[in-house]
């Protein structure tokens, strides 16, 4: 596949995908990823991308204009997301179907917010990390990028290694994990963990997963974290 991700900070995504598994993914011919400036598609020598909101009020708003024609250079062949605190919350199931595209395009903010005729009538899809906001779209761009690309074949080293991973197959939270040593500062590892009984060790990852499932969904209920998202206006663009 390939991983468009159009942003006016080129170089925040230099380091991170030549690292672990991105990296690992664009070597083994799986992923390609065209990072697209999109000051490149200004028309003034100041190579402007925001303006003045409509209606008055701080801040800044990024103008359509580079945006739909930055989209429109590419060959578009799957998603288009807009990273945005509006945007539905982005899950496993998000990430499975972007793995399954040809392409993926994101599209970061900044500032202000982005103008609203990019999530009309160019975006595919909203999507957001979670109720909060971000300086701009681009850490959100990467978990996304992330999230999609160790799904890939080649990305990880170990594919039983994803399917373990809490969320994979509609499957709640993964039980914790140990590793060496048994006794540490007094702290022991469970003892069916070091009994070599498969099947025992099976069900007791289950049976902690389904718990911690369950503790958490509770503690997200008395947190208030299930209330319908806000529609009001968000104050940045993720």
């Amino acid at each position: 596949m390939r991983i468009d991700i159009v942003t006016i900070f080129p170089e925040f995504f230099e380091a991170p995908l030549a690292l672990s598994i991105p990296a690992r993914a664009a070597a083994a011919g799986a992923v390609s990823y065209n990072v697209v400036d999109l000051r490149d598609f200004t028309h003034d020598r100041h190579r402007t991308v925001d303006d003045y909101p409509y209606g008055g009020g701080a801040g800044m708003v990024m103008k359509p204009g580079p945006f739909f024609e930055a989209v429109e250079s590419l060959e578009v062949r799957g998603p288009v997301v807009l990273l945005s605190p509006r945007g539905r919350r982005f899950g496993h199931a998000d990430a499975v179907r972007y793995s399954e595209s040809e392409t993926l395009t994101l599209l970061c903010g900044h500032y202000k917010d982005i103008d609203q005729r990019v999530a009309d009538f160019l975006a595919t899809e909203e999507v957001s990390l979670g109720d909060f906001v971000l300086s701009g779209g681009e850490p959100a761009a990467l978990a996304i990028v992330d999230a999609t690309v160790r799904l890939l074949p080649g990305a990880m080293s170990d594919r039983d290694s994803a399917r373990g991973d809490s969320f994979f197959d509609e499957r709640g939270l993964s039980a914790p994990s140990y590793t060496r040593p048994p006794t540490f500062r007094g702290h022991d590892v469970p003892e069916v963990l070091l009994s070599g009984d498969h099947k025992r060790i099976a069900e007791w990852r289950r049976a902690e997963g389904e718990r911690l499932t369950r503790e958490r969904a509770t503690r997200d209920d008395a947190a208030g974290d299930n209330t319908p998202r806000s529609t009001a206006p968000a104050s940045s663009s993720e």
